[in-house]
């Protein structure tokens, strides 16, 4: 109506802000049309293996004793383990690997031999199919490739914490001795992780198993008497590609329920560090107010958000630290949240509050944790709780401003 125009201030936007809000949008789905980005989810592949044991596992019992449901809390699966002797432990392993192998609060030795069992059986049962001329080509060229990858993860020594091989798959590796760990590290990876890129031998500081070993090695030569373990995690599906699946956060939501399980169940009472790549950080983000008070760090590397709009709003009281290499394409995707598209607020930036970390010597997106560069060696002092070392963004000690300089064992 006439007379009730307000001036617009000298280098505003002049659109309303519903207008801006679309506009933002749009270069949202100009991306997803240009980049070559994927809206469809991933086909189901696979063996129905784990389904087969977890029917029955329903009616098992050891001695007379009902065994826990397959999705029991960490603390009653602890409870129940806690009553059997090793003998019983190794027979459930034995019977129900796909199931044992996967229960958060069975002790770590246990799932490592079950999963060693299960990775064996999923293993015969793609080689298998790899020679199934009823199958297609590529499906055949995919049982190949998963025997192949079972068969790497069942080398002797491997700590297979968990595996599940129904479609596209899940797992977790441990690098250290977890039971006796005063700081465990867990690596939350972001898209196209599966269990066939859980490592590569190209590029394989770019995969959870690289990023592991690289995180282990830098934390080893920081601390070489602080008693750590490291976590390869691919235990949630991830999205394909930078889709619509990336682009929103209800992938998250199912890797933020199980991020929290794997935390709370982990043995003793080992502080905790959060090391989010990319998709990953959602994750964080979204788990970030349900994770245990043992969670002391949140690390975000390469992140298109955490789904909040500044370290307040995750609310958590774990310390929040990111990084970001200056040519990670990251940083041209649109920090926003509209109609749960986009993942909300930028962590580099100053008015989210989060510590900010060196990433020097990192290259582009999938660089953080290639050895030598400032974001593994800052990565390796957080995770091992000694902070004086910890080179800052910004090259001066804001980032480290009261945390202690050493929480070492």
């Amino acid at each position: 109506m006439p007379g009730l125009a307000h001036p617009i201030a000298p280098g505003a936007d002049p659109r309303p802000a519903a207008l801006r809000a679309l506009l933002a949008l749009a270069v949202v789905f100009v991306l997803l049309a240009t980049t070559g980005w994927t809206a469809v989810h991933r086909p189901e592949g696979g063996t129905p293996l784990r389904a087969a044991e977890l029917a029955a596992w329903a009616s098992a019992r050891i001695n007379g004793r009902p065994v826990p449901a397959a999705d029991a809390s960490p603390s009653t699966v602890a409870h129940f383990f806690a009553g059997l002797d090793g003998v019983q432990r190794a027979r459930l392993a034995e019977a129900y690997p796909l199931v044992v192998g996967n229960l958060d609060g069975a002790p770590a030795a246990t799932r490592y031999r079950a999963n060693l069992l299960g990775l064996q059986q999923a293993g015969r049962v793609e080689e298998a199919r790899s020679r199934d001329v009823a199958l297609t080509p590529a499906d055949r060229a995919t049982a190949t490739r998963r025997s192949h990858r079972f068969a790497s993860l069942a080398d002797p020594g491997r700590q297979i914490l968990a595996f599940d091989p129904t479609g596209t798959g899940t797992v977790a590796e441990v690098f250290g001795d977890l039971d006796r760990a005063r700081r465990v590290s867990v690596i939350v990876p972001g898209v196209d992780t599966d269990v066939i890129t859980f490592e590569r031998t190209q590029r394989h500081f770019t995969a959870p198993v690289g990023m592991a070993e690289s995180l282990y090695e830098a934390q080893r030569a920081a601390a070489p008497d602080s008693r750590t373990a490291v976590i390869a995690w691919a235990g949630y599906t991830a999205p394909t590609g930078v889709g619509m699946d990336a682009a929103t956060g209800h992938m998250a939501v199912d890797g933020a329920v199980r991020l929290k399980s794997l935390t709370t169940a982990l043995p003793g009472d080992s502080g905790v560090a959060l090391f989010c790549h990319s998709y990953g950080s959602v994750v964080c983000g979204v788990a970030a107010r349900e994770l245990p008070a043992r969670v002391t760090d949140i690390v975000v590397a390469g992140s298109p958000g955490m789904r909040a709009q500044n370290v307040a709003g995750l609310h958590t009281s774990a310390r929040v630290w990111a990084t970001r290499d200056q040519g990670d394409w990251i940083a041209d995707v649109p920090h926003l949240e509209v109609g749960g598209l986009g993942h909300g607020a930028d962590p580099v930036s100053p008015d989210f509050g989060a510590r900010l970390l060196s990433s020097a010597g990192a290259k582009s997106h999938t660089g953080y944790f290639t050895p030598g560069t400032d974001s593994v060696r800052n990565f390796a002092e957080v995770g091992s709780g000694a902070f004086g070392s910890i080179n800052c963004a910004t090259g001066d000690d804001a980032c480290r401003h009261g945390v202690s300089g050493a929480e070492r064992d």
